[in-house]
C-alpha cells in the first residue's frame, strides 16, 4: 500500500526529472575549460571572444594538436606537423604562440613527427587559457548572454510543462 497508484504523480516526477537531468552547456562550459572544448558550440563561442582579444591563436593550436594526436598516417602526419608548426611556432608563423621552448622545435623534427611532439606546448598553451583568456571568457557579455538565453528558453519550456500538468489533473 505504501506505493500511490495514481500514475499521474509518478508521471509527472518522471517528466520533471528528466528535463533537469541534461545540464545547460553553459554550465557544463563553465564548469571546466574541458568541457568547454569538448563542446562544437562551446569552442565557437570561445573563438569568437579570443578573436575580440587577438588571441584566437590559442584555441586553434590547441584544436590542431587535438587532430594531429589522432592520426595515423605518417605522411599526413608530417605535412599537419609542418602546418602547425608554419602557422603557430615558426618565427614567421601567421599565429604565432606564445609558447617555451618552442625555439627548439625546429624543423629538423618535423620529418619524424610523433602524436605527442607538441604535447608539451599544447599544455602551455591550455593552462595559458585556462588561467587567463576562459576567466575572463566566463564573465565576458558573450558568455553572459548566451546564458541568460539559455535561462529564458529552460523557464518558457518549464511554463509549458507546468501547464500540461494542471490540464492532465483538470481533464480527469
Amino acid at each position: 500500500m505504501g506505493r500511490p497508484s495514481n500514475p499521474d504523480i509518478h508521471d509527472s516526477d518522471g517528466s520533471s526529472s528528466s528535463s533537469h537531468q541534461s545540464l545547460k552547456s553553459t554550465a557544463k562550459w563553465a564548469a571546466s575549460l574541458e568541457n568547454l572544448l569538448e563542446d562544437p558550440e562551446g569552442v565557437k563561442r570561445f573563438r569568437e571572444f579570443l578573436k575580440k582579444e587577438f588571441s584566437e591563436e590559442n584555441v586553434l593550436f590547441w584544436l590542431a594538436c587535438e587532430d594531429f594526436k589522432k592520426m595515423q598516417d605518417k605522411k599526413q602526419m608530417q605535412e599537419k606537423a609542418k602546418e602547425i608548426y608554419m602557422t603557430f611556432l615558426s618565427s614567421k608563423a601567421s599565429s604565432q604562440v606564445n609558447v617555451e621552448g618552442q625555439s627548439r622545435l625546429n624543423e629538423k623534427i618535423l620529418e619524424e613527427p610523433h602524436p605527442l611532439m607538441f604535447q608539451k606546448l599544447q599544455d602551455q598553451i591550455f593552462n595559458l587559457m585556462k588561467y587567463d583568456s576562459y576567466s575572463r571568457f566566463l564573465k565576458s557579455d558573450l558568455f553572459l548572454k548566451h546564458k541568460r538565453t539559455e535561462e529564458e528558453e529552460e523557464d518558457s519550456s518549464d511554463a509549458q510543462t507546468a501547464a500540461k500538468r494542471a490540464s492532465r489533473v483538470y481533464n480527469t
